[in-house]
């Protein structure tokens, strides 16, 4: 425990001062778009004149698209090598004030997310800059929640999207569930979903209603910003549930839950395991610590400081006690290795306010690919009523707008059949378009469920798509009893494809826990949709490996 917070306590002194010349303030124009003679300083948001006014709001527009509308801007900062950081408080208040207009002339808000602090005339300020979104859009991020059973999943995603506390004995947890047998047993065996909104101030917009439901529609409409949880099944008979939801919703984090009073046992390890091989960034939740001893809660941190640290991981771990630690956690989190840690309780609400801080800023680093043609992967279907057939899942790249033709496939026989989007819902709100890395539905015409199955894509009618029966990855055994050969089967998952494949050949004769080689599968029902580069997980029984694909065949 002391050791972690050793840790802690050396990132804020040494990442902090590093932490704003990692950003990128904008700071500097563009030669045609910078006013002629206005060179902006730290001390230009001090009561600018017209001319650097100007200057300022183009600057200011050329981040919010650069960083896609959600940044951190630091006040104060020395912008080039001649200058040293640090205002007076009167100037950090006025530099505010000129951020928050300009912000808001740019549609925008800017939000105090840690007030002047430092010495006296040296002092510096964090303001979050986030953009104003239409009514029928927000910006999205998707959270995978794993963990073991009886880690406490389900009851912090209940207090955190339904704003009340925990009895100790699952009250809040009781709105997530889909099945009965869930109910009655407390434990998730399905992938549930719930969302947690905030506006462009940074402030929850979740409202439950008398009954304890939660309005979705109400939810996206008020939010400029949707964080998704993706609540995994955490018991191991589950294990092929949890895999699914990890590869089929591509989430951009995953938050690893731990009981403080059980430790790092069961299937906690597998599931961090199964986050860092899909290279999905992970930070770590560690409940119930109201009614948690201290010397386990310490024996816990310990055990967990060094799984972090080890080769497999290369993590440093970082203990969230305050807001300078979330800003530094949020900031690093993806670039670095930081592996953010909090201790929180569902029952008093201890630091259940730094994590929702955290789950604020936090943005995923894709690059947006709306340029290129439309790939949307099916991930479930349904049959409404009065609209005909739904599916649900992910659209890769491009964008996808009603009446769009596309084509959806492959069949059996690898073939794709032509199909009309007929409407669009994004989380439960309808829309008119859905852009790259959305999770969406779409209602489609002319085409039958049972004409649809899972690990299906849609896509553009050009160029043509090809469906693939073989394929070669570079596979690398996590854990397997005895050896592995030709003619092997187990599941492959990859996004959302799940099928059982048969290995054709290999580079080496045989291969066991830890070998790393070539592999030639073949799928064994169906051919499917794939593409280069796509992360796989081979899985059978307790036998599991991961790899890249890396070659496709015809």
């Amino acid at each position: 425990m002391a050791e972690v917070e050793a840790v802690t306590s050396d990132l804020v002194d040494d990442v902090l001062d590093d932490l704003v010349e990692g950003l990128d303030h904008g700071l500097s124009l563009e030669p045609s778009d910078e006013p002629e003679g206005s060179i902006i300083t730290k001390e230009s948001w001090i009561s600018p004149d017209a001319l650097m006014r100007k200057a300022l709001i183009v600057s200011l527009t050329a981040q919010i698209d650069e960083h896609q509308g959600d940044f951190i801007h630091s006040i104060g900062v020395a912008v080039s090598d001649e200058e040293t950081s640090g205002l007076t408080e009167e100037q950090i208040t006025a530099s505010a004030e000129t951020l928050i207009a300009i912000a808001d002339e740019c549609g925008a808000d800017a939000t105090e997310l840690r007030g002047a602090h430092g010495d006296a005339g040296a002092m510096t300020a964090e303001y979050l800059v986030r953009k104003r979104q239409p009514a029928d859009d927000f910006q999205e991020v998707r959270v995978a929640v794993v963990g073991n059973v009886d880690a406490g999943k389900s009851t912090l995603l209940g207090v955190l999207t339904h704003n009340v506390l925990d009895n100790g004995r699952g009250l809040s947890r009781q709105q997530l569930f889909r099945h009965k047998h869930e109910i009655e047993s407390g434990r998730t065996s399905s992938v549930s979903l719930d969302i947690l909104g905030f506006d462009a101030k940074g402030v929850n917009v979740n409202k439950p209603a008398h009954d304890g439901k939660l309005d979705w529609v109400q939810i996206c409409h008020d939010a400029c910003k949707v964080t998704t949880f993706i609540d995994l099944a955490g018991h191991e008979r589950y294990l092929k549930t949890t895999v699914c939801g990890l590869t089929g919703t591509d989430p951009h984090f995953a938050m690893l839950m731990i009981g403080s009073n059980s430790g790092i046992v069961g299937m906690t390890k597998e599931h961090l395991g199964l986050a860092l091989a899909l290279r999905v960034p992970v930070y770590v939740v560690v409940t119930k610590i109201d009614m948690c001893p201290p010397n386990v809660l310490a024996a816990t941190m310990s055990l967990l400081q060094k799984i972090l640290k080890s080769p497999g991981c290369r993590k440093i771990p970082m203990l969230i006690q305050n807001m300078d630690d979330v800003l530094v956690a949020a900031t690093k989190f993806i670039s670095q290795r930081v592996c953010p840690i909090f201790q929180v309780s569902n029952v008093t609400g201890e630091n259940l306010d730094l994590l929702r801080s955290f789950i604020n800023l936090l943005k995923p680093q894709r690059t947006p690919s709306d340029h290129l043609p439309p790939i949307f992967h099916i991930d479930d279907t349904f049959s409404v009523p009065g609209v005909g057939t739904v599916v649900s899942g992910n659209l890769q790249q491009g964008v996808v707008t009603v009446n769009d033709p596309l084509l959806i496939g492959p069949d059996s026989l690898g073939n794709f059949v032509p199909t009309v989007v007929k409407g669009i819902h994004r989380r439960r709100m309808p829309t008119g378009a859905a852009h790259s890395g959305q999770t969406c539905s779409l209602a489609l015409k002319k085409i039958k469920r049972n004409a649809i199955r899972k690990g299906m894509v849609l896509t553009a009618l050009e160029p043509k798509p090809k469906a693939t029966w073989e394929f070669e990855g570079e596979i690398l055994v996590l854990h397997h009893p005895s050896t592995i050969s030709a003619s092997y089967q187990a599941m492959v998952h990859c996004g959302a494809v799940r099928q059982t494949a048969s290995i054709i050949r290999m580079d080496k004769e045989f291969i066991r826990t830890g070998d790393k080689t070539n592999v030639v599968f073949r799928f064994i029902k169906n051919p499917e949709f794939l593409q280069v580069g796509t992360r796989i997980v081979f899985r059978e029984g307790r036998t599991k490996a991961v790899g890249t694909i890396t070659k496709l065949f015809e």
